[in-house]
């Protein structure tokens, strides 16, 4: 498997979690404070951070970038991780209003950094190897 077709199966998960995490505000179970709840919030919200870090790791290890990439990408993923820790406290404690809130924050912030790496790099970035 190329490096674009792990980034792209990278993506492609990623946006599995997010389906998830759609359905985990809109369930009814979320009405309920519950700690089963905030773990399945939590999963899915690290999930995402694991495909959104090992997608910025490949960029910073194979391909050559401009300065200020890797403290670009990297606070990316640092806010990612703030909106999850805000989405699973609002999990944990029932608050639905301030789930779906954060949640629909994390959704933007990973939408994009997956924009930013298809426009810095593109849907098919050869990732260091020569062009044909």
């Amino acid at each position: 498997m190329t490096i674009a077709e792990r980034a792209d199966l990278r993506h492609s998960r990623c946006q599995q979690q997010m389906s998830r995490l759609r359905v985990l505000a809109m369930s009814e179970d979320s009405l309920v404070p519950s700690g089963q709840f905030a773990i399945e919030v939590r999963e899915a919200t690290n999930a995402v951070i694991a495909y959104v870090e090992a997608a910025s790791r490949v960029v910073l290890d194979v391909e050559q970038h401009e300065p200020g990439t890797e403290t670009f990408l990297w606070v990316r993923v640092a806010r990612l991780a703030l909106a999850a820790d805000e989405a699973f406290n609002a999990a944990r404690s029932g608050d639905l209003p301030a789930l779906r809130a954060h949640l629909r924050h994390f959704e933007t912030l990973t939408s994009a950094i997956w924009t930013v790496r298809n426009a810095m790099y593109g849907p098919d970035a050869n990732f260091g190897r020569p062009s044909p």
